[in-house]
């Protein structure tokens, strides 16, 4: 059964199979960022933002998003300019191989919605369900309080 739904802002008609998960069906949009790791949930990879909520796109199905908001990490920048999350990953050096970047970028912007001041724990516990086999954390923690401090100075969305 055909729905439409909005990925970045932009509405797109779909008709997928009923067993598609949303995972596949942004893919085969082009939406290329949300990334298939584990298939069950715990890694994050596949992370997308469901109406400004972080959820594993392989646990969903496609039709769970009829009429709703999809946000993956193509649309979280600007015109020509990064999300100042993103700016902060990469001058805090907390990118790696990248793999789990856009899970962990997505997973970080709930949280800095929510809670514009976390402490470390705060954002230890929001990026959870987001696996890096590169980092011990560090840099990726430090990054998001980066992000808060420019978020706060008024350095962004």
């Amino acid at each position: 059964m055909a729905f439409t739904f909005t990925v970045n802002g932009r509405d797109h008609l779909v008709d997928p199979p009923g067993e598609t998960r949303l995972l596949d069906m942004l893919r085969g949009l082009g939406y290329t960022g949300v990334k298939e790791g584990c298939s069950s949930g715990e890694c994050g990879a596949c992370t997308v933002l469901l109406d400004g909520e972080p959820v594993c796109s392989c646990l969903i199905f496609a039709h769970q998003a009829r009429a709703r908001e999809v946000t993956t990490i193509e649309g979280v920048a600007g015109d020509e300019r990064l999300h100042p999350i993103q700016q902060a990953f990469i001058d805090v050096g907390a990118v790696q191989c990248g793999f789990c970047t856009p899970g962990v970028i997505l997973s970080s912007l709930a949280l800095l919605r929510c809670n514009p001041d976390p402490s470390e724990k705060d954002v230890r516990e929001a990026l959870s369900g987001n696996l890096c086999r590169c980092t011990g954390y560090v840099k990726i923690v430090e990054a998001v309080l980066e992000a808060a401090k420019r978020l706060k100075k008024g350095g962004g969305r």
